[in-house]
């Protein structure tokens, strides 16, 4: 059994790889400030589980936290893009600060340590498929970010000879994510407002693609990650190498919802890349990586969690009514 500390706990992503690793036997210490995470993704929670509300801001925070585990997976950051570019202080602040405070802490401890970073780090590079060795403009502040903690990643091998691997998440989606608010992102919000009858919003003309992950299977990324020797400053994408249109998208939800609404049009979104898609060959290569789910099977499970959410709200609504509150 290994000891976790995985930062961001509370968020989509962390919540989610929480409840994988103790399911695998893990032990796990969860640490956020519920800046973006939500206490409720922690709610049913079972197994050898720590909680502390705590700002990877605080350098020494950071350091009793790996102090006392054996492998730290990164997951906390103010991860939209949108929200970068509103408040590129913010970004910076918690990708780039709070991201040297945990790699300068697992150095300390001499532990293993796993970080999240993006397939945003490719800009504007328009290879359709991304390779680890390709270089793009950053498009935002939170790709910027991202490329700056691999930079430390690197520094931290060459000066310290610290391992670390990194993880280019490209378009990860699934249960616990935030589908309302400005910055939320479009499976949660489509799949949301679809089992509400609500109206849907393409940005753009539908025909730019994305690779779209679920994240059970990014889940099990940090886990091999954590768990595999692997060389130096070791950067990998995640995701399944397979480009899906927003429009091809909107289709199979509207299906597995059995919806009869339509798509709404409107103007491209700033700071969004046209195309992309994995290469996950290094993936496999160094970390055994093959995605476990497909599109569909994954939108299926996303489906039936927010269909769930929806009726327990809605029963929470009926309560709260009968009981006058």
């Amino acid at each position: 059994m290994t000891k976790w500390l995985v930062t961001g706990a509370a968020g989509f992503i962390g919540s989610n790889l929480t409840r994988l690793l103790l399911r695998e036997g893990h032990e796990v210490i969860g640490v956020d400030n519920f800046s973006n995470g939500d206490p409720l993704n922690l709610k049913g929670i079972e197994g050898s589980f720590a909680f502390i509300e705590g700002d990877i801001r605080d350098f020494s925070l950071c350091q009793q936290l790996c102090d006392s585990v054996d492998c730290v997976s990164h997951q906390a950051a103010m991860g939209s893009v949108p929200k970068s570019i509103d408040f590129p202080l913010e970004s910076h602040e918690n990708n780039v600060t709070g991201f040297l405070n945990m790699i300068l802490a697992a150095k300390n401890a001499g532990v293993r340590f796993v970080y999240a970073s993006s397939g945003s780090v490719y800009g504007d590079n328009e290879e359709t498929e991304k390779s680890e060795w390709m270089e793009g403009r950053a498009l935002s502040p939170y790709a910027v970010t991202k490329k700056i903690d691999e930079l430390y990643a690197e520094i931290f091998k060459e000066v310290y000879d610290f391992d670390s691997v990194g993880l280019r998440y490209f378009n990860v989606y699934g249960p616990r994510q935030k589908c309302t608010g400005a910055y939320a992102n479009v499976i949660p919000i489509w799949t949301n407002s679809l089992l509400k009858g609500e109206p849907v919003y393409i940005n753009g003309d539908g025909a730019i693609t994305r690779d779209f992950v679920f994240v059970e299977d990014v889940g099990k990324a940090n886990l091999m990650a954590g768990s595999t020797k692997t060389p130096g400053a070791l950067v990998v994408n995640v995701g399944t190498g397979k480009s899906t249109t927003l429009n091809h998208l909107f289709g199979i939800l509207k299906k597995q919802i059995n919806s009869k609404e339509t798509p709404s049009y409107r103007p491209f979104r700033e700071g969004d890349a046209l195309k992309s898609v994995a290469s996950i060959s290094a993936a496999k290569k160094y970390l055994n990586y093959t995605p476990g789910y497909t599109l569909r099977e994954g939108l299926h499970k996303t489906v039936e969690w927010y269909r769930e959410w929806n009726e327990a709200k809605a029963k929470c609504r009926d309560l709260n009514r009968e009981e006058g509150l």
